[in-house]
């Protein structure tokens, strides 16, 4: 049906006129999407080392699959929903780019910078691609696969669109707010933070963390090759919201480096700290966590903030995760007290730090209260409605796996498949 939609439906892509674009930027910007794209396998390795055996191939899969389920969603009308004529400041018109109609070379007058709209679009896709599947962390080794895609579709919709039409469109009103997110803090991290920690509540507990059994992850060097991934994606990530080949870009490109590198070490010397012999996890996972929380300030910081940022999200999403640990919460792979609490520190150290506006850079605190009050919206607005998004699935088809699968993996019992290698 969407393939009869697709090649029948009428469309018109404008072409750009000879000479309007800079090739340098639309290199770049072709390079950045590739960039982020890549960092969607990335994470399947990141989180597929860390869960148990049963799980890797499912695991891995789900932040796979995002690349096929929402890149399709996006052309019919997540695009749309995001980037088309604004209604009211919360949502696009579903019928301004329906089916990526009026979506070609020619750059549009206020979206993407003089960039081809049809290069902003596909690199605004590969933002919502990872969303989704960074939500997996929440509640993996326990969630049905055709739960999960339904849920996918159900967030991207309800809940990605409206918040990247926020913040990211003209007319949104958390950008007539003045709220600075250069590349995703508050529309990726914080919204999957949220939506994992609604997920691990929402569908429960797995059988071994009733049990009190601990978890360990199956393969590190995944991890850490994942690791790897983000890391280098990243730099597509945030240089690339810059939109162009510009100093902003370049700015963006070094503090993401800074902070990642110095979260990287904060939480090994932390681990240090409490006895611990420094571990490969914990240099991943700091690593990652400094990428989370300079994402929103890339473009608006300097170096010297974008370290104090990687140090500070680092400390905090480590007494998070101890924090975790001594209550009930089955968040699987950490995803809340890592992108969640790092994306919360993050922003609200952009208000602190941001060149222009911020709050110890002579700007007064009207940022930092704008950034408050948008951490209150967002983050009820996400947990609320993800909460009412897995109960919706559930209602069609239940969410969670039963016992049996779940204690034999849900690589068998969902996809017929085994990690063949000893």
């Amino acid at each position: 049906m969407l393939a009869l939609l697709a090649a029948f439906a009428p469309h018109y892509h404008p072409d750009a006129a000879p000479n309007t674009l800079q090739a340098a930027d639309v290199a770049w910007m072709l390079v950045s999407t590739a960039l982020v794209l890549l960092m969607t396998p990335g994470l399947a390795f990141f989180y597929g080392g860390m869960v148990n055996r049963g799980n890797i191939i499912s695991t891995m899969l789900q932040s796979f699959i995002s690349l096929g389920v929402i890149s399709l969603l996006w052309y019919v009308v997540g695009f749309s929903l995001a980037f088309g004529d604004d209604i009211g400041g919360v949502i696009g018109d579903p019928r301004t780019f329906f089916m990526f109609n009026n979506v070609g070379t020619a750059p549009h007058p206020t979206l993407g910078a003089g960039l081809p709209l049809v290069l902003f679009a596909a690199f605004q896709l590969k933002f919502a691609i990872i969303t989704p599947a960074l939500i997996t962390g929440g509640f993996a080794e326990r969630i049905r696969f055709w739960g999960y895609l339904i849920f996918i579709c159900f967030f991207s919709l309800c809940i990605y669109c409206p918040l990247a039409h926020w913040a990211w469109h003209p007319q949104g009103f958390l950008f007539k707010w003045g709220v600075l997110d250069f590349a995703g803090g508050t529309v990726v991290h914080i919204s999957a933070g949220f939506a994992a920690l609604a997920g691990a509540l929402a569908i429960g507990r797995r059988r071994v963390h009733l049990d009190g059994h601990a978890h360990a992850p199956v393969n590190i060097p995944f991890v850490i090759l994942g690791t790897g991934l983000l890391w280098f994606g990243w730099f597509g990530f945030n240089a690339g919201s810059a939109l162009g080949a510009n100093a902003q870009a370049v700015q963006a490109f070094v503090t993401t480096h800074f902070a990642s590198a110095a979260a990287m070490l904060t939480w090994m010397v932390l681990e240090a700290s409490r006895g611990q012999r420094p571990s490969a996890m914990g240099a991943a996972i700091g690593a990652v966590v400094g990428l989370v929380a300079i994402t929103p300030a890339a473009g608006y910081v300097t170096y010297g903030p974008a370290i104090t940022i990687g140090i500070l999200a680092s400390g905090v999403s480590f007494g998070a995760v101890i924090l975790k640990n001594r209550t009930t919460l089955d968040d699987t792979l950490d995803v809340f007290p890592c992108h969640g609490v790092g994306g919360i520190v993050g922003m609200l150290a952009t208000a602190l730090f941001a060149q222009k506006g911020g709050l110890f850079t002579g700007g007064g605190p009207t940022l930092l209260y704008y950034h408050l009050l948008t951490l209150v919206v967002v983050g009820a607005f996400t947990f609320g409605g993800s909460w009412l998004l897995y109960r919706a699935t559930n209602f069609i088809v239940p969410i969670r796996v039963n016992a049996e699968n779940e204690t034999h993996g849900l690589d068998t019992s969902q996809h017929g498949e085994t990690l063949l290698a000893a």
